[in-house]
């Protein structure tokens, strides 16, 4: 994640300025619509793939701040100096994000503050964990009609809350991008039961580290975690306690570091003769989690951002990898133990930094860049098509924490800078499970795969393994013989 130097010009706090006028004008929905058409998708002859293969070119906003396709509208819900229910202002640097289901159709979004110590618009928490934090989260509780029902401090006390991930049973994990001041581990916040005694106890075991995104596997109630430093490591947290439950991840648990492993020929298929590789896990001291990776000889990215889990498989992002510095997505699968390189940009037209990523309720894998100049929302969709959904033009600052309501009807995502939180809607697909997993067998869209040399083809043939496994780990050092 982009820090403060994504701060604004004095062109851009106009900006700002002349938004808060313009939606007193628009009256109290403060919607701004880009329905100018009444057709949604594009026409099968733009997209041959029957509405899977975006929602068509974006339409410039005459307001200048998002544009977005034909038939979607926007509001913003909350933006840094508004005033929550106590009075308090809302917190600077919106970043990662989560929705859940509420009651009465309502939509319950605990959002983080990527704030350090200083700041304008601190977090101000009743119950922090820490004096002169200014980091934390808070609780929006969103009507069914996407208007603001209620604004509160969730957790407070804790610095750069970047991104983090949500639980199966209705918790937010709020994660530290430090390892300042003592800082750097992860809380857990239950967004009803604002700043109790467990958002301000770390756990302890799932690491300290400069965390970024995690994201459970509901299958068997593991965690995996991204780091935000220069190496980082992937690393996964056996909870003690599986049964996914309110506190279980404070019993404990097992940190390990992703690494490459070279089986000796004896443990070799038999259709294949000489050296086999993989991918393992090995166990890191969870108080200094990067060091032991590091002596364990981990595999070391770049500087790993988002991660999402669904229908098997994880994916992950390193946000300055690559031959250009454009930023790598991988998979992983924990079934078959298989990571994969599933797309590396050369263009940075095509994908530049990739950071917070989900998968759409129809299937598609969405990615917020935070590169330069205007950052977008990138869609990669199973049937191999690329599409831009979303797109800044307001100001450099990244977009942040996506997430979609419950019911998939709106998609929720941060501008970091000012700070706005914008609920967007229209025609979306609708819920496809078929599609969510076909994803994670879907080859990557033409012409973006990682490129492959005879060589390396030759090697993965003769491994039995894919393009893409074989991809993901000669980019990490695999001897290719």
């Amino acid at each position: 994640m982009k820090s403060s130097s994504n701060g604004m010009n004095r062109r851009d706090f106009l900006k700002v300025g002349s938004m808060s006028t313009l939606a007193l004008t628009l009256g109290t929905t403060g919607v701004y619509s880009l329905a100018g058409a009444t057709k949604s998708f594009a026409s099968p002859k733009d997209n041959p793939v029957s509405g899977f293969g975006g929602f068509g070119p974006l339409v410039k906003d005459p307001n200048g701040i998002l544009d977005l396709p034909r038939g979607f509208h926007y509001k913003m819900l909350s933006q840094t100096g508004d005033l929550m229910s106590n009075g308090d202002k809302v917190p600077a640097m919106h970043d990662g994000m989560a929705a859940f289901q509420g009651e009465k159709n309502t939509t319950i979004l605990v959002r983080n503050h990527e704030n350090s110590t200083n700041s304008d618009h601190p977090v101000n928490g009743k119950n922090p964990w820490s004096n002169g934090a200014a980091g934390g989260t808070t609780t929006l509780i969103v009507g069914p009609d996407r208007e603001l029902v209620d604004h509160y401090v969730s957790s407070s006390g804790t610095i750069r809350n970047c991104a983090g991930g949500a639980t199966t049973w209705g918790t937010w994990l709020t994660m530290e991008e430090t390892r300042n001041m003592g800082h750097g581990f992860v809380f857990e916040v239950n967004p009803l039961d604002p700043e109790n005694e467990m958002s301000k106890t770390p756990i302890r075991d799932m690491g300290y580290f400069s965390h970024e995104a995690g994201h459970v596997d509901p299958s068997t109630g593991i965690w995996y975690l991204t780091e935000d430093a220069s190496p980082s490591f992937l690393y996964r947290f056996t909870p003690n306690d599986r049964s996914q439950t309110l506190g279980s991840l404070q019993k404990g648990g097992t940190l390990e570091a992703l690494a490459i492993e070279e089986l000796p020929s004896n443990k070799a298929s038999q259709f294949h003769t000489g050296q086999t590789f993989g991918v393992v896990w090995k166990k890191v001291n969870p108080e200094r989690a990067q060091q032991d990776a590091k002596d364990l000889g981990c595999i070391q990215f770049s500087r790993l951002e988002g991660a999402y889990f669904s229908e098997g498989t994880f994916w992950f992002d390193d946000t300055s990898a690559g031959s250009k510095n454009l930023g790598r997505v991988y998979r992983y699968t924990p079934s078959t133990n298989t990571l994969e390189l599933f797309y590396e940009s050369t263009d940075k037209n095509d994908l530049e930094m990739p950071d917070n990523i989900t998968i759409t309720p129809w299937g598609d894998l969405w990615i917020a860049e935070d590169g330069g100049g205007n950052d977008r929302i990138v869609g990669l969709t199973p049937e191999g098509n690329v599409y831009t959904f979303a797109e800044n033009k307001m100001n450099g600052s990244e977009f942040a924490g996506p997430t979609f309501s419950p019911d998939g009807k709106t998609f929720f995502v941060n501008m970091q800078t000012p700070g706005i939180t914008f609920a967007i809607w229209g025609p979306f697909a609708r819920h496809n499970s078929t599609r969510r997993r076909a994803m994670n067998h879907a080859a990557p869209p033409a012409g973006l795969a990682p490129v492959a040399s005879g060589k390396l083809t030759a090697f993965a043939e003769e491994q039995g393994m894919s393009i893409l496994e074989a991809a993901a780990l000669e980019r990490h050092g695999m001897p290719i013989l």
